[in-house]
């Protein structure tokens, strides 16, 4: 099944990380979603469960699923696929994944897509930045995929100006910007921009909420304290509006980086997601 504007997605994050790929997908059904998001490692984990390619497919589609986008391409900008983070302090499991495997994983589950970050900062130029934006978004192409480029708040990809600029300038089809509300917002939210962007070069959306004074440490607050949508004072009915108004046409993630969140059974936190973004949409 091929996702829609306005469709809804359990993003990876919303979930403990160790949640089973079946409890992971019955969660999702009972929230009323269309679709998920997965990191690599949920892939690997259901591998080492011992599934097959096969297997997954035919799950997602016992389930009435689809995956969304793989998160997170990390080696993409110049000089983050020399970083070698040895295992033992890849506490999220993230950096074993390159590019080759990554791509290939999207592919195998008919991902839509694959969302690209910048950890590790570096010196490079926008223009540089651009040009491996190209490249990645070439390699992703070679699989059927779409690429959008995720900012956040304190890489040097802050804001959606920036990552605007990089998606322009790259020029390829297949890569856009996606906006996370919670960046957006901690951000530098842009009203103006926004409703200048094409909507169908915000390839991603993924909602969630926070209350409306920034706290001391975002890096911490967004893995670990964000809110359901709704229940915070970010404008989400308004970036919902800018969307719409745009014609923006990407499926809606929900993703909820939650302590709290995370203590409840996965079916409960998906069912409590998957009504409160239904409920905003209805108001935005």
């Amino acid at each position: 099944m091929q996702l829609q504007a306005g469709d809804l997605v359990l993003c990876s994050g919303t979930l403990e990380r160790g949640v089973p790929f079946a409890e992971r997908l019955a969660a999702a059904q009972a929230g009323g979603f269309d679709g998920v998001s997965l990191w690599a490692r949920d892939y690997q984990s259901a591998r080492e469960e011992g599934h097959s390619d096969l297997d997954l497919n035919t799950m997602l589609d016992d389930y009435g699923l689809s995956v969304a986008e793989f998160d997170p391409a990390w080696w993409w900008l110049p000089g983050a696929s020399e970083v070698h983070i040895p295992s033992e302090f890849d506490r999220d499991d993230i950096f074993r994944f390159k590019e080759a495997e990554f791509l290939a994983m999207a592919a195998t589950l008919n991902a839509r897509s694959v969302n690209a970050v910048d950890i590790f900062g570096g010196t490079w130029t926008t223009e540089e930045a651009a040009e491996s934006f190209a490249h990645l978004c070439g390699r992703a192409a070679e699989f059927g995929l779409l690429v959008h480029l995720e900012f956040l708040p304190w890489s040097r990809i802050p804001d959606l100006a920036t990552a605007w600029k990089i998606v322009q300038m790259a020029d390829e089809r297949n890569g856009g910007v996606a906006i996370d509300s919670w960046h957006y917002f901690r951000g530098a939210p842009n009203e103006k921009l926004l409703r200048s962007i094409p909507g169908d070069r915000i390839m991603n959306i993924q909602l969630s909420d926070a209350p409306v004074q920034a706290e001391s440490n975002l890096i911490e607050a967004t893995l670990h304290d964000r809110l359901l949508p709704g229940a915070g004072d970010l404008g989400l009915v308004s970036l919902i509006a800018d969307l719409r108004a745009i014609g923006a046409n990407a499926p809606i993630g929900v993703e909820v980086f939650s302590d709290a969140l995370r203590l409840l059974p996965a079916a409960d936190a998906a069912r409590l997601s998957g009504e409160a973004v239904r409920q905003l949409l209805t108001f935005g």
